[in-house]
């Protein structure tokens, strides 16, 4: 009895730790956010940043970091990903950078902004989503496209 009783101790303090663990939190696929990525909309954008924010949406997702960005014809709001996600990869954006963009054109607070499958900055690419908006970081601690550095 005391057996079982110990198991299923171990198992809720591990499903609980699990759970706490760092996660999309808001960020993945199937939130709401992930499901505005459309693949039909996919373009790619040339600018430079004028601007870089950490910003909290709302209590259900992460930090997330956004870019404004500069292009020929507009500047736009273009959402990467969580920053816990980001702040471990060896790409990093500051005011200034020139930055070549793929991802799907939305409309965010009712203004247009880019959920980011790639950035490409110095030669080096990070791949942020698949082709269907799959972001990355929910495998991050599996193998797989999620690793370290511009993982192309």
């Amino acid at each position: 009895m005391k057996k079982i009783v110990l198991l299923v101790v171990f198992v809720v303090l591990g499903t609980t730790a699990l759970t706490a663990q760092k996660g999309s939190r808001g960020w993945g696929q199937n939130s709401d956010y992930g499901r505005m990525y459309n693949p039909n909309t996919v373009e790619t954008l040339i600018g430079t940043v004028i601007g870089v924010e950490r910003i909290e949406q709302n209590n259900k997702m992460s930090q997330g970091l956004y870019l404004s960005v500069k292009t020929k014809t507009e500047t736009i709001s273009v959402h990467l990903g969580p920053t816990w996600y980001l702040d471990n990869q060896v790409i990093q954006f500051q005011k200034g950078d020139e930055v070549r963009i793929t991802g799907s054109r939305i409309t965010f607070q009712n203004a247009p902004a880019i959920i980011v499958k790639e950035v490409e900055k110095n030669e080096h690419v990070l791949k942020l989503r698949n082709d269907n908006g799959y972001p990355v970081w929910s495998g991050w601690r599996k193998k797989g496209m999620g690793n370290r550095i511009g993982n192309s």
